[in-house]
């Protein structure tokens, strides 16, 4: 157990001053048996109704609503939750998962269908071949096909940050050997899929220990949010892979959002409108840190 505190800011500017139409924020988690939050805040300027409200996935959203024109919108979240995890889950995790090829019951498969159909169909066969590249062999094991795809695609990209919005289909990240968490995200959830499991977009946030103690390897995705994929392990249920880092079910890593594709997972999305107005920039800044205090 932990606790943490997150702040993340998002600030735009603007050539001019803009009319600002409604924004979508999926900033705040839902408290679950593995986390809960113990305090919360949300600034916006300039000033917005807030209004929150459930996704289709049971997602915390808050939909805001402004008044004024402005030429700079800031928004700012800060979170204080506490972070629960098992010491060893991958231990934990195989006393229960099922063998490969994975079977869902009837009742799973009613329930899991929209999470087993491939987001970019378009790409399953340069998917599969792959796959068969990377892992000619396939382990008997759920949990353990499912580390291995983790560690290939860890292995086989290099990490770049990029600034243009969306996400690269799998095929693009494959025929370009680069990705950021989010691309690594959707490739490891389509190849998992491809494969026969449940696999859904988690966004969110990681807590970098080897970054705040100075010591170790650092990870990769912090200072910004986070992206990884969770997939549905008969007996073991959902759990948690994130391909940039190769970790599995980690308590560094912190649930915001799940859902079905990777454009229904955006932080903070919204319009603005003004003749000729221009977006000059967007910086976002993401801080998270332990809490020690009593």
């Amino acid at each position: 157990m932990r606790t943490l505190r997150i702040l993340h800011r998002t600030r735009y500017t603007y050539d001019r001053p803009v009319a600002f139409g409604e924004h979508r924020l999926m900033i705040r988690p839902r408290d679950g048996h593995d986390m809960r939050i113990l305090d919360s805040s949300l600034t916006v300027s300039p000033r917005a109704d807030v209004h929150w409200a459930f996704d289709t996935f049971g997602n915390s959203v808050a939909l805001l609503s402004f008044h004024d024109e402005a030429d700079e919108l800031v928004i700012e979240s800060e979170l204080l939750l506490r972070r629960y995890g098992l010491d060893e889950p991958l231990a934990r995790f195989e006393r229960y998962a099922g063998a490969y090829p994975v079977e869902y019951d009837a009742d799973e498969l009613i329930d899991l269908r929209p999470f087993l159909l491939a987001e970019q169909p378009q790409d399953q066969q340069a998917l599969a071949a792959w796959i068969a590249q990377v892992l000619p062999h396939l382990p008997t094991g759920s949990l353990q096909v499912l580390g291995a795809l983790g560690t290939a695609v860890h292995e086989a990209f290099r990490y770049a940050r990029r600034e243009a919005e969306g996400v690269q289909t799998p095929l693009e990240t494959i025929t370009l050997g680069t990705g950021t968490c989010r691309d690594f995200a959707l490739l490891f959830m389509e190849a998992a899929r491809s494969l026969g499991f449940a696999a859904r977009f988690v966004t969110g946030y990681l807590h970098d220990e080897a970054s705040a103690s100075d010591s170790g390897e650092d990870m990769t995705g912090g200072g910004a949010t986070h992206a990884w994929a969770d997939v549905y392990v008969p007996g073991a249920g959902w759990v948690e892979f994130d391909p940039t880092n190769r970790i599995v079910a980690s308590r560094n890593l912190i649930r915001v959002a799940t859902t079905r594709t990777p454009s229904q997972a955006l932080p903070i999305s919204g319009t603005f409108a003004h003749e000729n107005a221009k977006l000059l920039g967007m910086h976002v800044a993401v801080n998270v840190t332990e809490d020690t205090t009593p």
